[in-house]
């Protein structure tokens, strides 16, 4: 992390020549969001926690925009901000408990496992995304791997825990692979990611519902062949070459579209963090 700051110059986490600050202002992490959280129900104490103690089955759309917006805020933010809003995370963290309604066994948010679960779904569906849409290469991948250990220990996760390079994100995801399973509540999940109850303000736009429907199903096409076979599914088209051209030419769409959707639009904190190095 940068040095504690909150003023003018204040870089943040990461700063302007970071991977993350490009990858986190592309049009495909709306893409590689729905991924992420297809991807984070394959995990039963993950799911229960989701299902039993927010709203995703009403309203998915608002758990991916408050995801969304976590995400640009703690990358574009200062680093007081990012951390007070890491601070806020882990407290609400402590408050969900429970237990597996199929297993019962017991699960809390602010657990190693579960918090290191999410955030490497997350980072491997940033990471899956930009390399099939060609616009992040080996290196730059294995950097964003590593510059996202910042984020990992802002919601909690132990030092030491987060994966620095993809070859040790893969051995992480490889590693809970045994303790995967699809329950009820993943099913509905992945149902609601692909056709969800859109707000009003986002049905109405004309292009929404059909670019969501296309979002949707991209992020469900590009999980791991392993995912996909958990969920029953084949093969999508989208494993073949023709991915990368599909993914550019929805990157263009998202742009489009942003025009009517704002929480597609340029997030306004990279605009500020811009205005704030610059002055």
């Amino acid at each position: 992390m940068s040095a504690p700051s909150g003023g003018a110059g204040d870089p943040g986490l990461y700063g302007p020549s970071s991977v993350t600050w490009r990858l986190h202002a592309d049009p495909l992490l709306a893409v590689a969001g729905l991924r992420a959280l297809v991807l984070q129900a394959l995990h039963p104490l993950a799911m229960a926690g989701v299902d039993q103690h927010s709203r995703f089955r009403a309203d998915p759309w608002g758990r991916l925009t408050t995801t969304a917006a976590f995400v640009t805020a703690t990358t574009y933010g200062t680093t007081a901000e990012a951390r007070a809003l890491g601070d806020r995370v882990r407290r609400v963290h402590r408050t969900v408990r429970g237990s597996d309604p199929e297993t019962g066994e017991p699960y809390a948010a602010g657990d190693d496992a579960l918090l290191l679960w999410v955030h490497c779904c997350l980072v491997d569906s940033v990471v899956a995304l930009g390399r099939r849409a060609g616009v992040l290469d080996a290196a730059d991948a294995d950097r964003y791997v590593a510059e996202q250990v910042a984020a990992a220990r802002l919601v909690g996760v132990s030092r030491g825990l987060a994966p620095t390079s993809t070859a040790d994100l893969a051995d992480v995801l490889a590693g809970y692979r045994p303790s995967l399973r699809v329950t009820p509540a993943a099913r509905d999940a992945v149902a609601r990611v692909v056709v969800p109850p859109l707000p009003p303000v986002v049905a109405l736009a004309t292009p929404a519902r059909p670019l969501w429907a296309t979002l949707g199903a991209t992020a469900v096409a590009t999980l791991p062949r392993w995912a996909l076979r958990m969920y029953g599914l084949r093969r999508p088209p989208l494993a073949s070459p023709a991915a990368t051209t599909a993914l550019q030419v929805l990157r263009g769409g998202v742009a489009g579209v942003a025009l009517l959707v704002p929480a597609l639009r340029e997030p306004p904190e990279l605009r500020a963090a811009r205005e704030r190095l610059a002055g």
